[in-house]
């Protein structure tokens, strides 16, 4: 998988933004990714130094429309990756 394929984005949140002052990002990664990609990816992408890469798999909602139409939303791959001290990523 290409870097592009395995970072989707950047979640900016209010607790990723207090943790952006411990130089910590959390990202969307793709589910089959596993940390070392994360890793090569997001320093690919970004042009930053990794320390850490602590990843959770988050299960979709169940989510009902109407009255009798039942589904959830996706599951995804939560990624909170630790920048070496000094290092941030640019967020818009």
């Amino acid at each position: 998988m290409k870097a592009y394929d395995i970072i989707k984005t950047v979640r900016l949140t209010e607790k990723g933004s207090a943790q952006s002052e411990h130089d910590q990002y959390t990202v969307v990664a793709d589910t089959r990714a596993n940390k070392f990609q994360i890793r090569d990816a997001v320093e690919e992408l970004f042009k930053v130094k990794v320390v850490r890469v602590n990843t959770l798999s988050v299960h979709g909602k169940k989510r009902r429309q109407r009255t009798k139409q039942a589904g959830r939303s996706n599951h995804w791959k939560k990624a909170i990756v630790k920048l070496a001290k000094g290092e941030k990523i640019e967020l818009v």
